[in-house]
C-alpha cells in the first residue's frame, strides 16, 4: 500500500526539487565553476556603464560586431548595439525567416545605489562631504558605516569625458556614510525604521585635511577641490555634467562553510545579465534570431532613453525585419520573451512575509513568476497559461531545474519588472530569475545552483 501511495504521490503531486539533493557532485561542481566567472563579472560591473563596457569586450572576443542597419546579415552572424553606453543589445541571427519571430531575453543592469547630487561638495565642521540622492528602493540605514566606492563619468565643459573609479583597488581610499553611536542615538532610535536615516542624511564623508590658512572658510572643501584638479583636472562646476554613483566597495565572495552561496552588491539584476550574456555568447546558429537585452533604469521605472520604455528595442527589431522586407508587427506577434529579473528568496528569519506554497527557496533552481505587480496584480504582465505550458515543456525537455513563486503574501508586497513593457509590444512574456536573500541591500546573496540553473534555462530557451 505504501508503494502505491508513493507512486501516486510522485505521479499526481507537484513537488519542488532541491538541486543540492537532486544533482550529482559533478554537476554541482560545474555550477560552482560557472560562478567563478560570475563573481569576476560582478566585481568589474558595479554600474550600468561598467556592465556595458565589460559585456561589449566579452562579446567582441566571441566574434560580435557593431550592428549596422544598412547591412544584411546571414544566419549565425553576431551583432551588438550599444545604446549610449548604458544599455546594450546582443543578437545572433537565426536560420529561420525573421517573420517567425525572435527570442528575447531582457534583463536590467542598474542597481540601487547613491547618486551624487549635481552640486554635491560641501564642508561642515571642517569635514568635507558629498550630498547624495538615493536611486531605487533601498533601506537607507543599510548604507551607513560600510566602505563605499565612487564610480562614473564627468563630462567637462569642452566635452572631455573623465572616467572615475575610486575604492576598488587594494590601495585605493574608500568613502563612508557616518552613523550615530548607540550612546547618543536615543532620539534617533525613536524614529520609524524608514527614517532611522533620512535621505538628506546620506552624506558621504570624503576628507578632513585643510589648507594651513586659518583666515579663510571652507578650507577642507578647497583642499579636496585642489586634489581633484590635480588628479582628474576637474573643478566644482564639472559636477553639473557628471554621473557619479556611490556603491559598496565589497568584493563578491563565497558565503558559507560549504561555499554554496554568492554574496555581492548588485546581483539584482546582474545575475540575470551575466547568465543571459553567457548563454548568448555561446550560441552558434539558432533556429530563430536571439535578441538579448540589457536595460538601464529598471529600478526607477524604466524611463529615459536607456530604459525599456524607450523604443530602442522595438527599433532594433524593426531594423531586423526590414532587412528581410517583413513587418515588425508580425515579427513581434510571433516572438517570445523571458523577462529576466530576480525574486525574493524565503528567509527563515522572516517567514511571515511569505505564503508557504508559493515561496521561492534557495537551491531549488531558476524562479518563474507567472505574474508580478502588487495587490490585485496591479502593473503585472501575468503570463498566459499557454506560454507557461511552453516554458514548462521546454525546461522538461532540457532538464532545467526550476520553481515557481510570487513575491510575498497577497496584499503585503509585490514588485515590478520589464515584463509588461516587452509584453506591450505584443510579445508573449514571462518573468524568470533566481531567488535572492537580502534583496536591494548593499550585499545580496544567491545560490550557485540557482545561478547555474538560470544559465541553463536561457541556454535552452535560445536553442
Amino acid at each position: 500500500m505504501s508503494d502505491l501511495f508513493q507512486d501516486l504521490k510522485n505521479e499526481l503531486c507537484y513537488q519542488k526539487k532541491n538541486g543540492a539533493v537532486l544533482w550529482s557532485d559533478e554537476k554541482i561542481q560545474k555550477a560552482f565553476a560557472f560562478n567563478e566567472g560570475y563573481k569576476t563579472f560582478l566585481d568589474h560591473s558595479k554600474t550600468e556603464r561598467e556592465a556595458v563596457d565589460t559585456m561589449v569586450f566579452m562579446a567582441k572576443e566571441k566574434g560580435f560586431s557593431e550592428f549596422d542597419a544598412e547591412k544584411t546579415y546571414a544566419p549565425g552572424d553576431k551583432v551588438y548595439l550599444n545604446n549610449r553606453g548604458k544599455s546594450l543589445i546582443l543578437a545572433v541571427m537565426g536560420s529561420e525567416p525573421i517573420e517567425k519571430g525572435v527570442k528575447i531575453v531582457a534583463s536590467h543592469i542598474d542597481s540601487p545605489r547613491l547618486d551624487l547630487k549635481q552640486v554635491p561638495l560641501y564642508e561642515n565642521s571642517e569635514l568635507a562631504l558629498f550630498k547624495t540622492h538615493y536611486y531605487g528602493g533601498i533601506k537607507k540605514y543599510q548604507w551607513t558605516a560600510i566602505p563605499l566606492s565612487l564610480h562614473g563619468v564627468v563630462i567637462k565643459k569642452d566635452l572631455t569625458k573623465i572616467t572615475v573609479c575610486i575604492g576598488e583597488e587594494e590601495n585605493d581610499p574608500v568613502f563612508c556614510v557616518t552613523d550615530l553611536l548607540p550612546h547618543l542615538a536615543q532620539e534617533q532610535m525613536k524614529r520609524p525604521a524608514a527614517e532611522l536615516i533620512k535621505g538628506e542624511e546620506l552624506n558621504v564623508l570624503i576628507g578632513s585635511l585643510s589648507f594651513r590658512n586659518d583666515k579663510e572658510s571652507e578650507q577642507v572643501k578647497l583642499s579636496i577641490l585642489s586634489l581633484l584638479k590635480r588628479k582628474y583636472n576637474i573643478c566644482e562646476e564639472d559636477f553639473l555634467s557628471a554621473e557619479l554613483e556611490v556603491v559598496p566597495a565589497f568584493k563578491a565572495k563565497d558565503i558559507g562553510f560549504d561555499r554554496s552561496l554568492v554574496g555581492s552588491y548588485g546581483q539584482d539584476d546582474r545575475v540575470c545579465a551575466y547568465t543571459s550574456l553567457m548563454a548568448a555568447l555561446e550560441l552558434k546558429t539558432p533556429s530563430r534570431t536571439v535578441v538579448t537585452v540589457f536595460a538601464d533604469k529598471e529600478e526607477v521605472g524604466s524611463a529615459g532613453a536607456t530604459g525599456l520604455r524607450c523604443v530602442f528595442l522595438k527599433d532594433f527589431i524593426e531594423d531586423l525585419a526590414a532587412m528581410q522586407g517583413k513587418s515588425v508587427r508580425k515579427v513581434l506577434a510571433n516572438s517570445k520573451c523571458l523577462s529576466a529579473d530576480v525574486g525574493a528568496a524565503h528567509d527563515p528569519t522572516f517567514p511571515d512575509v511569505d505564503e508557504d506554497l508559493n515561496a521561492a527557496k534557495i537551491n531549488y533552481g531558476a524562479l518563474i513568476s507567472k505574474f508580478t505587480g502588487s495587490r490585485g496584480k496591479s502593473g503585472s504582465n501575468d503570463a498566459s497559461a499557454e506560454y507557461m505550458g511552453e516554458v514548462r515543456k521546454l525546461f522538461a525537455d532540457y532538464d532545467v531545474l526550476w520553481q515557481t513563486a510570487e513575491l510575498g503574501r497577497v496584499d503585503l508586497g509585490g514588485g515590478g519588472t520589464v515584463a509588461s513593457l516587452v509584453a506591450d509590444l505584443n510579445v508573449d512574456t514571462v518573468d524568470i530569475g533566481v531567488p535572492v536573500l537580502s534583496m536591494h541591500s548593499p550585499y545580496e546573496i544567491t545560490s550557485k545552483i540557482d545561478v547555474y540553473s538560470l544559465y541553463c534555462a536561457f541556454a535552452a530557451f535560445n536553442q
